[in-house]
C-alpha cells in the first residue's frame, strides 16, 4: 500500500485500516524507511521554512526567531526527534505489553506507533507558519485515539486493559520525547 492510501485510510477508516495493518508483516526498519521517515522529513522541511523564512516573533521577550540558523536549528531537531520518538515509543509500547495482558511483538508495536503517530506528523506541516505550530501538536490528540483503536488488533490488547495502557504509553512517550527533544536541542544549540 502506498504511503497516500495508509495516511488517508488510518485518518478516516481507522477500526478497518487497523485490521488490515495487523495482516502486514512490516519491520521496525521498514516503517521507518517507508513512512515515519517521509512524514518527518516534509515537517521538518515545513519546520525549516517556517523558522527559517517566515520565523515569528516572541514579542514582549524581543525574541526574532528567524533565519537560516533557527531553520536548521528547529528542521534538524523536528527531524532527529521524531525518529528517536518513533524508535523508542515503540520499545516502550512493546516492553508495556506483557503488564497489560497484551502481545509483546516489537514489529506490531512499531505499527501501532507509526501509524498511530499519523496525526502528529501531519500536525508537523503546520510548521511552515510557526506561529501556529501548536495547533500542530493537538492533531497528536486524535493519534492517542488512533493507537487505542489499534491496541486491539496489533497487540491483543483485551478491552478493560485499553485505557490504562493508552495513559502509560502516552505518557512514557511524551516524557520520552520531552527528554529526547532537550537533548538534542542542547547538542544542536552549541552548534548553532
Amino acid at each position: 500500500m502506498n504511503i497516500i492510501e495508509r495516511v488517508k485510510n488510518i485518518l478516516i477508516t481507522p477500526k478497518t485500516e487497523w485490521n488490515v495493518i495487523n495482516e502486514e508483516t512490516a519491520t521496525m526498519q521498514t516503517l521507518l524507511m517507508s513512512y515515519v521517515l517521509p512524514l518527518t522529513v516534509i515537517g521538518a522541511v515545513a519546520t525549516f521554512i517556517g523558522y527559517g523564512l517566515v520565523g515569528v516573533d516572541a514579542g514582549m521577550l524581543g525574541l526574532k526567531m528567524k533565519g537560516l540558523n533557527w531553520g536548521l536549528y528547529a528542521g534538524i531537531g523536528k527531524l532527529i526527534t521524531g525518529i528517536l520518538g518513533f524508535v523508542i515509543a515503540a520499545y516502550v509500547i512493546d516492553m508495556l505489553a506483557p503488564s497489560f495482558a497484551s502481545e509483546k511483538n516489537l514489529n506490531k508495536s512499531a505499527q501501532l506507533v507509526a501509524y498511530g503517530s499519523t496525526p502528529a506528523m501531519l500536525g508537523a506541516f503546520i510548521g511552515i507558519l510557526p506561529m501556529l505550530s501548536i495547533i500542530g501538536v493537538l492533531f497528536g490528540l486524535y493519534g492517542i485515539y488512533l493507537w487505542y483503536l489499534g491496541l486491539g488488533p496489533l497487540n491483543k490488547t483485551p478491552d478493560d486493559k485499553k485505557v490504562v495502557y493508552i495513559v502509560v504509553s502516552v505518557l512514557v512517550y511524551i516524557v520520552a520525547i520531552i527528554i529526547v527533544g532537550a537533548l538534542v536541542n542542547l547538542i544542536l544549540g552549541t552548534l548553532f
